[in-house]
């Protein structure tokens, strides 16, 4: 049996981008479905999507939420919504095509080949970022470097928020041990997956920052991140006591 895919994408004020998002990645040669998590966007976000589910159909899913909750909450609903719903792998990725839709298909086939989560690296093959001020790829590289050293991984993106994960692997993860709610919340399940054992493997992808809407980025973002890696070097890390064995 073909492997099911779904791909979460959280959304906030992003009207500019999320017609043409849904639009791209349902015309991927491999089949995607889409949910769209929604945190009460007063643009209208989610009604652009209800419109779309009348053209597009059973394929494309909205989930709305009163207000901003936080990233990590968004993909953890996602990862929840995916896994009730029988898919075998769940991918997540920006709504504003600073990550290209066609690598989904790369990092889908990744786990197809024994990886449990696939990782769109940024750093895995040099810095491949385009148009980010240097400070912030300063922040992002080094940042990454810190969460290798503190953690002890190899894993060179380890904010990287473009990633597919095998059924199993999230089926493993106690999301209700998951604390951090920001970018943090990236770091946060790479090293939990990894703890548990699970194959994590870097596919080198081209960065690009968004050209419509505006960055989520925040300074509080950031030391949620800093702060909770620390915390994080010293919590033991456990899989739920009951695992599926679906693929």
């Amino acid at each position: 049996m073909p492997t099911t895919r779904l791909v979460v994408i959280p959304t906030y004020n992003e009207k500019e981008n999320v017609e043409a998002i849904i639009r791209k990645v349902f015309s991927l040669g491999a089949r995607f479905d889409v949910l769209i998590i929604d945190d009460g966007s007063p643009d209208g976000t989610a009604a652009i999507v209800k419109a779309l589910q009348g053209e597009l159909g059973s394929r494309l899913h909205l989930m709305e939420r009163a207000g901003k909750q936080g990233l990590g909450t968004a993909y953890i609903a996602g990862f929840r919504w995916g896994l009730a719903h029988g898919y075998g792998q769940i991918c997540e990725m920006d709504a504003d095509f600073s990550h290209n839709p066609d690598d989904l298909i790369r990092l889908s086939e990744a786990c197809d080949k024994g990886a449990d989560v696939a990782v769109g690296s940024r750093y895995i093959t040099g810095v491949n970022v385009v148009n980010w001020p240097m400070k912030r790829v300063l922040m992002s590289y080094y940042g990454s470097a810190y969460v290798r050293k503190v953690l002890r991984l190899k894993v060179r993106d380890m904010t990287a928020g473009f990633k597919c994960y095998t059924r199993r692997a999230l089926e493993a993860i106690d999301f209700d041990r998951i604390s951090m709610k920001g970018y943090g919340f990236q770091i946060e399940m790479k090293y939990t997956a990894i703890k548990l054992g699970f194959r994590v493997v870097e596919i080198p992808i081209i960065f690009v920052d968004r050209k419509l809407g505006s960055t989520k980025m925040s300074g509080g973002i950031f030391r949620e991140a800093l702060w909770g890696v620390l915390k994080l070097r010293f919590r033991s890390i456990r899989a739920k006591e009951v695992v599926s064995d679906k693929l």
